[in-house]
């Protein structure tokens, strides 16, 4: 694999671009390291002509090629739907866990295929190494620590790690990300770090949901008895772990413990029953298997690792414990708070990853 990539080396590269510091920060990288660099800006709204124009201004400032692409349709039937269809069931989704591998590294490959470049990058934080011995290209965690991503890129298959840079990887902080840009003056230094799904525009996960056409019934609030203690206003305002914006007192603090969606119920308890040692996952898939569903690997089996059960989670050792094609069992060796159904819980050996699997509910 290692002499394929080399022998299919060129000096160009092309980027996915937003208009954000991070991006424009790892093309000027990209570009002082000599690169032949060009931006490509992914609409994947269909209508966002301002980030279009200000990317390419941005592009232009930077002295680089610039691409643009209206993938909405795309976009809305993989992503928006499969957001919307998993909330509507009592998930909480990561969608651009499924984007990354499905959309929009898929789409870069593509398009740098069009364009005549081998390599493809992004302003992720995270690093790509080559291990010799297994013959296999392994995500590592960044160095900034603080702003780490691999969490998000851990279904990427090999046929993209084989050709992906990521420039901020080897970087210590955003504040050296920042100074970067301040370097160059190309006017988006400031631009404050996006904190929202990229089409939930104002953060109202449910108003979307129901703009989209679901319309959730109300329904029970329970405990763990079956003791009815109110009325819900629609699953796909709540998430496991959620205390507040629950509609009603109950006289202590009281947290979404589980969501059925086939009875309609919302499970309340104390913050006690929200805690976990042992943690199933589905569609799990490992680095350097493509395949969902595949067994462990082997010189990993039965290990000590450390796993992630959200984005912003510490990693905690972990062993997997049991697993099939279908699913896996993962034992904490501290039990943890809120696995969430349809979160990713991703699995690490110090900073390399090694892969991950969607949390199943009880």
């Amino acid at each position: 694999m290692q002499n394929l990539t080399m022998t299919r080396n060129s000096n160009n590269v092309l980027i996915g671009m937003s208009g954000g510091v991070d991006s424009t920060a790892a093309a000027l990288l990209l570009t002082q390291k000599g690169y032949h660099v060009t931006g490509l800006f992914l609409d994947v709204l269909g209508n966002q002509t301002e980030e279009t124009e200000a990317a390419r201004a941005l592009a232009e400032r930077l002295g680089i090629d610039f691409i643009s692409k209206n993938i909405a349709v795309e976009f809305d039937s993989r992503i928006i739907r499969y957001f919307c269809d998993a909330f509507a069931g009592g998930l909480t989704p990561n969608p651009c866990v499924l984007c990354n591998p499905t959309i929009k590294f898929r789409i870069l490959a593509e398009t740098a295929d069009e364009v005549g470049a081998f390599w493809i990058a992004t302003g992720h934080y995270a690093r790509v190494v080559y291990d010799s011995d297994d013959d296999i290209y392994y995500i590592n965690k960044a160095k900034a620590v603080s702003k780490d991503q691999s969490y998000m890129l851990y279904r990427l298959p090999q046929s993209i790690l084989a050709r992906i840079r990521f420039p901020l990887g080897e970087l210590t902080s955003k504040e050296e990300v920042r100074q970067l840009v301040r370097t160059y003056k190309v006017g988006n230094e400031e631009k404050k770090d996006s904190q929202e799904i990229c089409f939930v525009k104002n953060g109202d996960y449910a108003d979307f949901i129901q703009q989209r056409g679901y319309h959730p019934s109300p329904g029970d609030f329970i405990d763990a008895n079956g003791t009815i203690l109110g009325r819900h206003k629609g699953i796909v305002h709540y998430t496991v772990g959620q205390r507040k914006g629950l509609g009603m007192t109950f006289g202590k603090p009281m947290f979404v413990i589980a969501i059925d969606q086939e009875k309609n119920t919302v499970t309340l308890g104390d913050d006690d029953a929200l805690f976990r040692q042992y943690v199933k996952g589905q569609d799990h898939v490992f680095t350097g298997h493509e395949t969902e569903g595949v067994a462990f690997p082997s010189n990993i089996k039965g290990q000590g690792i450390q796993a992630k059960i959200r984005y912003a989670a510490k990693p905690a050792d972990a062993i997997i414990k049991e697993i099939d094609s279908r699913e896996l069992t993962v034992q904490f060796k501290e039990p943890q708070r809120a696995p969430t159904p349809g979160q990713s819980m991703v699995f690490y050996s110090g900073e390399r990853l090694l892969g991950g699997a969607i949390i199943k509910g009880e």
